[in-house]
């Protein structure tokens, strides 16, 4: 994220940080910090909805990961629905399976 950031490369940023969801939405800490990152993105490049979507899934988040009910797989992003699930990219697939000890 740091480097796609500094390099003006917005796209290449906010995949990295969806990736970083996907990686860390079952951890309550990296989960709440992957929100506040993407907060904190959409308030730097200005993006109001962004910003809407992102504060709404910090009420969100810890109620997803208290009660464990998260939408695996899914990119913590605005323009996707909080609660639906998503398939996991092919290149974490296999390690997101590995860890967790069976598919989601």
């Amino acid at each position: 994220f740091r480097a796609a950031r500094q390099s003006g490369d917005r796209a290449l940023a906010w995949t990295a940080l969806e990736r970083e969801h996907i990686l860390g939405q079952g951890f309550f800490g990296p989960h709440l910090r992957s929100h506040m990152t993407m907060l904190g993105y959409a308030v730097e490049t200005r993006d109001g909805r962004e910003v809407l979507g992102q504060v709404i899934r910090l009420s969100l988040a810890p109620l997803g990961n208290l009660t464990g009910r998260l939408p695996w797989g899914n990119t913590g992003r605005a323009n996707v629905s909080a609660f639906a699930p998503m398939p996991y990219p092919d290149d974490l697939s296999e390690v997101l399976t590995i860890s967790s000890g069976e598919a989601r």
